[in-house]
């Protein structure tokens, strides 16, 4: 059995693994790759094996970075079937569609404004081939073992990172070894997810290390976000927080309404303005089995939060002039809605900018958090005026010291653990750090390496 690392190494975008025996292949995980151009333009690059040749998918969560070129794959010729949680299974049923929608929507865009050197801007797959796509998946509950392929015996486990979130663990029947997938790695004391369940069993583990350099903040985020707020509608400005659809979004409208409960706040108007995130947040609603909140307060998101989902509804609170909460994707500011509440609000010192979580280099989120005077929308820059904020506390990843907290938690006796989805600093720490406490063989791997299992 051999391991082939497709993406997600030496940055947290892009995440694809190729298990190769004599006579098959499965892929876990089928990411877009975001964040700097060089790194976008591998989406365009032919994938690194021919999609053919690939028996069957398995995706660790729904995550665009995750998932999101499933449907360039099956476009290029990929046959199998797609194995995911129900979880992960709802939630791309809308994350994929909306990706298709959107690269469509820039690409007219570019192509009106006249801001791509392409001279004809084409998306990198459509709407159309999303539902295509989305046709050759197959869901499944946690801790159902199943055989993707045949030798191969898969079973998921919760990571708690967002809804539907597993560690896949695929089990070689004839080799008699195990690679364990983490995913994306979930908070131990998180907000509104359970904790990740500990694994039992690895021979190979391919941990993530997206906060392998750092640790969250221990400032309370409940009370960091009241005074943002506060002081933001205090002199009449409005408060945007670009936010992850999935996940991150659900836990802001509950944050918020929380607080806005307890009188922390001024009573504002809270919008949600992303159709993919309205939607998942009533995938959330149903699903309120699988995490911490009550359907009773799944209810209070729904009934206090103004859902924008017309585009005229969207261009109307564009013009918004009153303190308000707007919620809208996506969370690094790397497309969608969001960037022209930016193009509005950023001129403006009344205003705020609330970033909920890691913001990858070469995102405009990235260029927000870490002081630019303007950033490029659309094709023209637009002054920074506004306050801008990251509540790191907000992370729906876990940091080093939970994810070492975690390995611990369970009966790990790793051959080789490998360490990707992080910047280069953050994966070789995280190493570091696995090795001096567990004195395992811990490797960081590049590109395209393939190793023996």
């Amino acid at each position: 059995m051999k391991l082939r690392f497709l993406g997600a190494t030496g940055t947290v975008t892009g995440s694809r693994y190729l298990i190769s025996d004599d006579k098959h292949r499965l892929l876990v995980d089928c990411g877009m790759y975001q964040g700097v151009k060089t790194l976008r333009r591998r989406n365009w690059a032919a994938f690194p094996v021919d999609p053919h040749t690939i028996d069957a998918v398995v995706l660790t969560h729904a995550h665009i970075d995750h998932s999101g070129y499933l449907p360039a794959l099956v476009k290029n010729g990929f046959k199998g079937t797609i194995y995911c949680t129900k979880g992960t299974h709802e939630l791309c049923k809308v994350l994929l569609p909306d990706a298709g929608f959107l690269q469509e929507e820039d690409a007219k865009y570019a192509f009106r404004k006249k801001y791509s050197k392409h001279t004809k801007p084409e998306p990198l797959f459509t709407e159309k081939d999303a539902w295509e796509a989305l046709k050759h998946f197959q869901s499944l509950h946690y801790h159902e073992t199943f055989e993707p392929v045949k030798g191969f015996h898969v079973t998921f486990t919760p990571a708690g990172h967002i809804l539907g979130s597993s560690c896949v663990h695929v089990h070689h029947k004839a080799a008699d070894k195990t690679i364990v997938f983490s995913g994306d790695v979930g908070r131990q004391n998180d907000i509104i997810m359970r904790p990740p369940e500990p694994i039992q069993k690895a021979d190979v583990l391919v941990c993530e290390s997206t906060y392998g350099d750092r640790l969250h903040s221990e400032v309370d985020p409940e009370t960091e976000l009241a005074t943002i707020i506060k002081r933001t509608a205090g002199r009449g400005g409005i408060v945007l927080i670009p936010a992850f659809a999935v996940g991150r979004a659900q836990m802001l409208l509950y944050v918020i309404h929380k607080i806005m409960g307890e009188g922390r706040i001024p009573k504002l108007p809270v919008y949600l303005n992303s159709p993919m995130a309205i939607k998942a947040t009533e995938i959330f609603c149903r699903h309120h089995k699988e995490h911490k909140l009550t359907a009773e307060q799944c209810g209070t998101i729904d009934e206090n939060t103004k859902f924008v989902r017309k585009v005229e509804e969207s261009i109307e609170l564009d013009a918004a002039r009153y303190p308000c909460v707007i919620i809208s994707a996506s969370g690094m500011a790397s497309g969608g809605r969001v960037l022209h509440h930016l193009k509005t609000l950023l001129p403006n010192e009344r205003n705020s900018i609330v970033f909920a979580g890691f913001q990858a280099p070469g995102t405009r989120g990235d260029a927000l958090v870490n002081g630019a005077e303007s950033v490029k929308i659309h094709g023209e820059y637009w002054p920074v005026k506004a306050d801008v904020f990251n509540l790191d506390s907000l992370s729906a990843h876990g940091d080093y010291q939970e994810i070492l907290e975690w390995l611990e938690q369970g009966n790990l006796r790793p051959l080789t653990v490998y360490v990707t989805h992080g910047e280069l600093v953050a994966s070789d720490l995280m190493r570091r750090r696995i090795c001096e406490k567990f004195e395992w063989d811990v490797e960081v791997p590049e590109l395209f390496d393939e190793v023996e299992v």
